[in-house]
């Protein structure tokens, strides 16, 4: 079970002053772990992608992040320069005012423009931001990324003002149905939060925590 739950992390350092060094240890964990993907910032990518070259690990990058408030033009071409640096998956920051304004034409496109750039190349996550929406805010966002053809819905940047929650998973999983992946990230630092999180519906873990997940795995027989 152990192997299975690695699978699906993301291990991610994605702080403002991670330096090379650390950028090494993330590839040699997720390799010696066989970790879902490694998820850094953008600048990392092609350094990232040179690491993990020949390994099943992916590599993972974040778009307009962490705020979400670029213009959807420069999202995509971010997305599309991540991509042509090795990133085989990009996490988008959908704008979380103009959803919050009821502004579901700007969001779609906004989202759709990621989508574009990476049809074909690259899986699309797109993350909602939990902490600062309502409920139905929540669905509406999670409705939109769907019908713009996002292959995730994620809950969280990690740099707002919360994270996942087991409610926000199972209401995103519920809202999305059985076909679209659902991504738990922030505040996920242990065995018993993962196991929690794919329970309730979650098929990716984001986590900077992914040592500590996967060695709470090996010592607990229950997962």
């Amino acid at each position: 079970m152990t192997k299975n739950v690695a699978a699906m992390i993301d291990h991610t350092l994605l702080k403002a002053d991670a330096k090379k060094e650390q950028i090494e240890v993330l590839c040699q964990e997720a390799k010696e772990y066989s970790f879902a993907s490694v998820c850094v910032n953008p600048t990392w990518v092609k350094y990232s992608s040179q690491l993990l070259a020949g390994s099943s690990v992916k590599v993972c990058t974040v778009i307009g992040f962490p705020l979400g408030a670029n213009t959807p033009e420069t999202k995509a071409f971010e997305a599309a320069n991540a991509i042509g640096n090795g990133a085989t998956e990009v996490d988008m920051v959908i704008n979380i005012g103009a959803l919050k304004d009821g502004d579901n034409e700007l969001v779609e496109r906004d989202i759709r423009a990621v989508v574009d750039a990476a049809k074909g190349k690259a899986l699309t996550k797109v993350i909602i931001e939990t902490s600062l929406l309502n409920d139905e805010e929540k669905v509406r966002a999670c409705q939109l990324a769907v019908k713009a053809g996002a292959d995730f819905v994620k809950t969280s940047t990690g740099f707002s003002t919360g994270g996942a929650t087991v409610a926000d998973i199972a209401l995103m999983r519920k809202t999305v149905g059985p076909d679209i992946g659902v991504k738990a990230s922030g505040g996920v630092r242990n065995a018993e939060d993962a196991k929690n999180m794919i329970e309730a519906g979650a098929t990716r873990i984001g986590a900077s925590s992914g040592m500590a997940i996967v060695n709470g795995l090996t010592s607990n027989s229950d997962y």
